[in-house]
């Protein structure tokens, strides 16, 4: 599987933006997709996740301002972030993984939070 994420931008604080990780070569249901995202001088973080299952979750820091859904007529998993504050600016990462091994990272996207 190829992960292509998009979406990221500059955006105000207190705004929103949605995040794509669109695949090919694979079908994504199949997989559990993350979101992960690195600010400058920080470790990479898991921000969301989206079992095979349809099973979510979140990084606390997140919960309550942001959502991972799926769209799998279009082989996409979306991030939905709302009410973005400064310290959500980084690059955001897609993860697909399957049994356990991971199958492929996207390329990343920037998201910044800036006034």
């Amino acid at each position: 599987v190829q992960l292509q994420a998009s979406g990221g931008g500059l955006v105000q604080p207190g705004g929103s933006l949605r995040l794509s990780c669109a695949a090919s070569g694979s079908i994504l249901s199949m997989y559990t997709v993350s979101w992960y995202r690195q600010a400058p001088g920080k470790q990479r973080e898991l921000v969301a996740i989206v079992t095979s299952g349809g099973t979510t979750n979140y990084a606390d820091s997140v919960k309550g301002r942001f959502t991972i859904s799926r769209g799998d007529a279009e082989n996409t998993v979306y991030l939905q972030m709302n009410s973005l504050k400064p310290e959500d600016m980084a690059v955001y990462y897609c993860c697909a993984e399957r049994s356990g091994t991971i199958a492929s990272w996207g390329q990343g996207t920037l998201v910044t939070v800036s006034s």
